[in-house]
């Protein structure tokens, strides 16, 4: 795992199964599911984790940027917050 700032120095954690951003708001189920919406909505993305207790979204994929999933994140009615460190799987 390392931290990676790509794009527009935007924070992320790289980890074996993808790259994890920090979500702020969310709060319940619901949440967890308009922001695993938007985000697969994403070209390029393969896959979405979303974890409501620490807040981390997992992304899956290629050919997808870092600003592509803010807008995905933004669209859903959250932000983006940083990156903090996962533990490989």
């Amino acid at each position: 795992m390392r931290v990676r700032h790509r794009g527009h120095h935007l924070p992320q954690v790289e980890t074996s199964g993808g790259t994890a951003y920090q979500i702020s708001g969310m709060t319940c189920g619901h949440c967890v599911s308009s922001v695993s919406a938007e985000v697969e909505s994403v070209g390029g993305v393969t896959g979405v984790q979303v974890d409501l207790a620490t807040g981390l979204v997992t992304v899956s994929g290629t050919g997808f940027s870092d600003e592509e999933i803010r807008a995905a994140v933004d669209r859903a009615g959250y932000t983006l917050a940083g990156a903090s460190p996962v533990g490989a799987s």
